[in-house]
């Protein structure tokens, strides 16, 4: 006959198996979710070429590579502007997200799906489209003011302002926004969404001026309006993973709180 602690250890030992069970699954979804994107995005790149490409040489074909898929980004961004960039967006918001769920211990197996995919919609609805109409308003209303070309022993001078403008405005606004988003999707109670917003605002802005006033004296010094979203995504992955990270303390912290209540 089993005795009482027999049965819970038997309890315990089931319970732990379902677990393992469950995370070997989730292991193999987001595996095989991860080779999937890795090798249509691979396929991609390599394929540029694949319709005028005949008897090229492999190394011709790798040689081109670079230049031609440059080239073919330009030409579908100059022609579909607007979802080129939600794309370009969505993507480094994947990529941002899942870096931080690894640098706070996670794997394979851990992989928090849903919050990837909510970090990926705030990219492709959020971040692509409203940047995209944010450069180039602010570069419309440099011309309009006539802030451009403060030139000084031959350099144009004029990105300071924008810098300034652009950490004082839409870096705190997207940076509320992201949040809204993210409490939106998780269905959250506007009040909870606020609170957090507050909360995070002064700690977000502080830790952006120890990134984006450098890497802003890049987007508008040099980069032109049109590619400057993709120079920023590719900041923007250390950035994401900034507010991936500072998201999901929230996130934990609530629900401590929540216990303790």
């Amino acid at each position: 006959m089993m005795t009482k602690s027999m049965m819970t250890l038997n309890d315990t030992q089931d319970k732990e198996d379902k677990d393992k069970t469950i995370i070997d699954i989730n292991g193999l979804v987001n595996a095989a979710a991860i080779v999937t994107v890795g090798l249509f995005i691979l396929s991609t790149l390599a394929t540029v070429d694949s319709s005028i490409q005949r008897g090229w040489t492999p190394l011709e074909i790798a040689s081109r590579l670079p230049l031609d898929n440059w080239n073919s980004y330009s030409a579908v961004l100059e022609s579909s502007p607007l979802r080129t960039k939600a794309i370009t967006s969505a993507t480094v918001y994947a990529i941002g997200d899942c870096i931080s769920q690894v640098s706070t211990g996670k794997d394979v197996s851990t992989l928090d799906r849903g919050r990837v995919l909510r970090s990926t919609l705030a990219g492709l609805l959020g971040h692509g489209p409203l940047s995209h109409l944010w450069y180039n308003l602010s570069e419309g209303a440099f011309q309009a003011w006539g802030w451009e070309g403060w030139l000084y022993k031959g350099i144009d001078w004029s990105f300071i302002p924008k810098v300034a403008v652009d950490q004082t405005t839409w870096g705190p606004f997207w940076n509320n926004m992201y949040i809204l988003l993210l409490g939106g999707m998780q269905l959250r109670k506007p009040n909870e969404i606020f609170a957090e917003m507050k909360e995070t605002t002064v700690p977000l802005i502080v830790s952006g001026l120890k990134l984006w006033p450098l890497a802003h004296c890049v987007t508008y010094g040099l980069v032109p309006v049109q590619n400057r979203l993709l120079w920023v995504d590719l900041v923007e992955i250390i950035w994401v993973t900034i507010l991936s990270t500072k998201a999901a303390e929230m996130g934990r912290e609530r629900g401590a709180t929540q216990q303790n209540e």
